[in-house]
């Protein structure tokens, strides 16, 4: 539900959020897959708005690099001991957050290795934690790209790398030797008891968005961000410390 909320405020940082917060008591395996099918469907409902502002020539490249390097996430995802998965993913959130709350500022060139180096990044973080979408919106903010196209082209790619993700999952899963499924009937079933909270907080974010400045809701969904992030670090590394026998 409060990932939602943020979805439908701030426009992004779903995944990043019910990842953080749900790896704290249910293995980032279970939960990433699930996570796919639901920013599909956020996706969905917010393109048909967008479609009009999508860069295409960062879209084609973003999506080139996605299909290159979500692969290597998703078997990452698949073969990574629990708690060092777990490390990853908050260390990888809490820098994201960390760069995003203060501010950086780059300048990246719209070339093509560019949009590809990008892409690519996107791609093997949203495997291996389904946070690319926070990598792109780190990298795209020091492009001078507008934010309305920005946005419309992250709407785009989302649709695209959730589906791609989808079915890397179900790829990985077919192997007999794999030590976890990452897509069976469990995924749905997760799926299908967070929508309702999702799309109520996606409804409860929309109708805020109009009575808050966004500058300062952006600066509190970062500040809970590298919040829970920090609280997964410190969980994975007392895991790390202390094995169970």
């Amino acid at each position: 539900f409060g990932a939602g909320v943020v979805r439908g405020f701030a426009g992004f940082g779903f995944s990043a959020l019910s990842v953080a917060g749900l790896a704290l008591i249910v293995s980032p395996a279970r939960i990433v897959p699930a996570i796919f099918v639901l920013e599909v469907l956020a996706s969905i409902s917010l393109l048909r708005s967008a479609a009009r502002d999508v860069d295409w020539q960062w879209l084609s490249w973003l999506v080139l690099g996605n299909v290159l390097c979500l692969p290597l996430g998703t078997l990452l995802l698949a073969w990574l001991p629990e708690a060092p998965l777990r490390l990853l993913i908050g260390a990888l959130l809490l820098v994201a957050a960390v760069l995003l709350r203060a501010g950086v500022s780059l300048s990246l060139a719209p070339s093509r290795p560019a949009r590809l180096a990008v892409g690519m990044a996107s791609g093997f973080v949203n495997g291996v934690a389904a946070i690319g979408g926070i990598a792109v919106a780190v990298l795209l903010s020091t492009s001078q790209i507008a934010p309305a196209v920005m946005r419309a082209t992250l709407i785009a790619l989302f649709l695209f790398t959730d589906l791609y993700a989808l079915l890397c999952s179900a790829l990985v899963s077919s192997a007999t030797e794999a030590p976890a499924a990452l897509l069976d009937a469990d995924t749905l079933r997760w799926a299908a008891w967070l929508a309702p909270a999702m799309l109520v907080g996606i409804w409860i974010g929309q109708r805020s968005f109009a009575g808050v400045s966004p500058q300062t809701f952006r600066r509190q969904v970062l500040n809970l961000l590298m919040t829970v992030a920090a609280i997964s670090v410190a969980r994975a590394l007392v895991e790390i410390a202390s094995p169970r026998s």
